[in-house]
């Protein structure tokens, strides 16, 4: 039987990234519809199962990959804004952020400095601010 299945598999694209995540968020929502009881949430888990399985036995290898590989860059954008969440907050507690108002061009200045004359590296405009 396992070689049975396994020649069934030859040349189709199987399961990846994206295939997981479908097969999770159904398996969650198939979850949350029988406590529920809601019709459309049992209907949905129900789709994105089996889209999550014609894309497993789906022999256009490269059409699941580059699908596969949207949901990674869409992911990584995602998990990347959490990811520096926390250094940006370090940075915050002891600079400031402005942007120049000519160039727009955005300038660290340490708090605690009183009214400085900030030089744009830029555009070498000159603004007063508050640090």
């Amino acid at each position: 039987m396992k070689e049975k299945f396994r020649q069934f598999m030859v040349g189709r694209y199987g399961m990846d990234q994206l295939g997981q995540f479908l097969l999770w968020i159904g398996v969650i929502i198939m979850l949350l519809s029988t406590f529920l009881t809601n019709a459309i949430l049992s209907s949905l888990s129900f789709l994105l199962l089996i889209l999550c399985y014609i894309r497993m036995f789906s022999k256009d290898t490269g059409k699941r990959y580059s699908e596969n590989q949207k949901y990674l860059m869409h992911k990584e954008k995602f998990l990347g804004y959490f990811k520096n969440f926390k250094s940006r907050r370090e940075k915050n507690k002891n600079y400031h952020i402005y942007s120049c108002p000519t160039c727009k061009q955005k300038i660290r200045i340490p708090k605690g400095k009183g009214k400085i004359c900030i030089t744009c590296p830029k555009c070498h405009a000159e603004f007063i601010r508050k640090s």
